[in-house]
């Protein structure tokens, strides 16, 4: 197999230890770009295990981070009553804002909400905008075909496959079509798969970094797998590789 990506040797670059507040783990964060820094979406849990997402920003990616005093999104609504999970964030140049798509977690299960910022320093909440189970959602950064494009992941039986989503004003949504499948039996990704990243747009189609779930006598095994949509109808799947990526 060729590495395709390889461990930076100052990591980690952030660890509880950063965060201005007593908590037992900072993880799974969220990246984008902003007044040329680097900022992260991390999420933060508590010792009780509840979680929050908060901004951390370097002018190169790697140290001297300045992590913000308190979280960005926290429970508010009673739909995240029990936290604010794995945010992913997309610039839509459009809004010229960032739409966070994250995982609101309460005693309903994980549903995946949306918030909208210009500046990490607020948001807006646009609320619960798929029920549960569901999360590990990005939205696609332009319309196609006049809509708003969500990837996301239900789960039904206990396998969850990625699913996309449209909607015209990113507060409705519908005509769902599945877009990859877990892949079962022995497969790396065979019992789940989900979304990393926000999709990312290539002249070849939109590349998409997933994570696929092996279930193991021992715990789930997660790795990283990619796969190609079609540009102009990302329901279709272009190519898939069959080996994980990263691990």
């Amino acid at each position: 197999m060729t590495e395709l990506f390889h461990r930076h040797p100052a990591n980690p670059l952030l660890t509880a230890a950063d965060i201005p507040a007593h908590v037992a783990s900072a993880f799974n964060p969220a990246a984008t770009e902003i007044d040329g820094e680097v900022l992260l979406l991390v999420r933060v849990e508590d010792a009780r295990g509840l979680s929050v997402l908060w901004v951390a920003r370097s002018r190169d990616g790697v140290s001297d981070w300045r992590v913000d005093e308190s979280p960005l999104l926290f429970p508010v609504e009673i739909y995240e009553e029990w936290g604010c999970e794995d945010g992913r964030i997309t610039f839509v140049p459009e809004l010229g804002e960032w739409v966070i798509a994250y995982t609101a977690y309460s005693h309903l299960g994980p549903a995946v909400a949306l918030a909208r910022t210009r500046d990490f320093q607020s948001v807006e909440r646009l609320g619960v905008v798929l029920s549960p189970e569901n999360k590990d959602a990005a939205l696609f950064p332009r319309r196609i075909d006049g809509q708003w494009v969500l990837l996301h992941r239900p789960v039904s039986g206990g396998t969850g496959h990625m699913w996309l989503a449209s909607s015209p004003d990113l507060v409705h949504w519908g005509h769902a079509n599945v877009v990859l499948r877990a892949r079962g039996a022995a497969w790396w990704d065979g019992a789940r798969i989900g979304g990393g990243a926000q999709p990312l747009e290539t002249p070849e189609g939109w590349l998409l970094l997933y994570h696929g779930v092996k279930q193991m006598v021992s715990g789930p095994v997660y790795r990283v797998g990619l796969a190609l949509l079609d540009r102009d109808q990302p329901w279709h799947a272009v190519a898939r590789t069959d080996e994980w990526v990263f691990a």
